[in-house]
């Protein structure tokens, strides 16, 4: 099949209308996104963007061999234009099949917003998915026949593209994961983008951080033709300052898969309310599906199989904080007499688990480096260990992000 993009963007387009934001701003040229439309083959068009004959012909294409318009969500963008000489769009039932004369099957998919998904087949039995606005397929349970996997919907195994709101919906895509309907071979193409994140490099960097990708509007696609799947690094650090967003980027970057272990180096501290919040807030923020652990003891974690669910590790900094404790090293004599042998053992015990694990991993630690030097001797201690704990640990790690006021700098990866 062969698919041509005729807009990419969210049903009011990027940049919206009148929208003095700065992702609307820095919209232009190729990041600047029409309303998402599908063009297939010629002959099955779903939804509409505006000014379609136009959008088509900036494409190299034509709306004259159009033989169904289908639509795939309530519209709430520019009013519609359907043009002279092309169908009526409609909407297909849940559950109900087309055959098109061009040899297209088509499929209406349940999803859990209003609107409906379409599974598209070609005549040689390539097949993709496309998903409305903000939506995630309905119903889909564990993969295989009868449990509301991709055998549900058409026919087993994974889709060879898939068409979906990857940002506003990251567990949409761990759903599919989760089903098999999207493997490690499947083409994630981002579509109905929206201003909530910048364009540009930003864009790019958070969707292949999911296995995803995006295109400008008028691109083309043979379904089923190889393409290179974003590079997912096996492991990741980030770093950051207090509250500059470091936990909730190593969290965005696990989102689209179905089963997380984070791994909670915190523990708990009796009677201190404050910190109570704290991690409450950071549990009502995970997805559900994810399992918290709360353990300091990483060695185990990491030395199971390359099939294991990711690690998430928050943070290397109070792993350190007990592995201190548990050599004495806050005492000046203590660590002389052994506590910084002892601790450099644990560190470099950690940092070889690391360079051995098969796991994906995504830790989080302190940058400490660039702040006011400590008052006292184990302050100092602290930060110089941490420092050095940092710079081994990244030293194995395939990509290493810095986060400054929310925004992720890449210095490696």
């Amino acid at each position: 099949m062969d698919l041509t993009l005729l807009g990419t963007g969210a049903p009011q387009g990027l940049p919206r209308p009148d929208c003095p934001c700065a992702a609307c701003a820095t919209a232009v040229g190729d990041e600047a996104r029409a309303a998402t439309a599908l063009l297939i083959d010629g002959a099955l068009l779903l939804d509409l963007t505006p000014g379609p004959a136009f959008a088509a012909a900036r494409a190299g294409r034509s709306l004259t061999g159009v033989r169904q318009v289908l639509l795939s969500h309530p519209h709430d963008g520019p009013a519609l234009e359907v043009p002279a000489g092309l169908p009526q769009p409609g909407r297909v039932a849940d559950g109900r099949e087309l055959a098109l004369l061009g040899g297209h099957r088509v499929r209406a998919v349940a999803v859990d917003v209003p609107g409906t998904g379409y599974e598209v087949t070609g005549g040689d039995g390539e097949r993709l998915l496309y998903l409305p606005p903000g939506a995630a397929p309905a119903g889909w349970g564990e993969a295989g026949p009868g449990n509301g996997g991709p055998a549900a919907v058409g026919g087993p195994g994974p889709y060879d593209l898939v068409l979906l709101d990857v940002l506003a919906r990251p567990e949409a895509l761990a759903r599919l994961r989760a089903s098999g309907a999207v493997d490690a071979a499947t083409d994630v193409v981002a579509v109905h983008l929206d201003h909530a994140v910048p364009p540009g490099p930003e864009l790019h960097r958070r969707l292949a951080a999911l296995g995803a990708r995006t295109v400008p509007d008028g691109t083309s696609l043979v379904v089923g033709e190889y393409h290179a799947v974003p590079d997912l690094p096996r492991r990741t650090l980030v770093l950051g300052g207090a509250r500059s967003g470091k936990s909730v980027e190593a969290e965005r970057r696990l989102l689209a898969f179905p089963e997380v272990v984070y791994v909670a180096t915190s523990g708990s501290r009796d009677g201190d309310e404050d910190w109570a919040r704290r991690v409450a807030l950071h549990r009502e923020r995970r997805p559900a599906g994810w399992r918290t652990v709360e353990t300091c003891d990483l060695l185990p974690l990491l030395a199971e199989p390359a099939t294991a669910p990711p690690l998430l590790v928050d943070c290397l900094a109070l792993w350190l904080t007990d592995a201190m404790d548990e050599v004495g090293a806050w005492d000046d004599a203590a660590w002389e007499a052994g506590g910084r042998r002892a601790l450099r053992e644990r560190c470099e015990a950690l940092v070889a688990a690391v360079r051995e694990t098969r796991r994906r991993v995504v830790a989080v630690s302190n940058e400490v480096g660039s702040g006011v030097v400590p008052a006292t001797p184990a302050g100092r201690r602290f930060r110089d260990e941490l420092g050095r704990l940092n710079a081994a640990f990244g030293a194995e790690c395939e990509q290493l992000l810095l986060v400054v006021a929310g925004q992720a700098l890449a210095l490696r990866g």
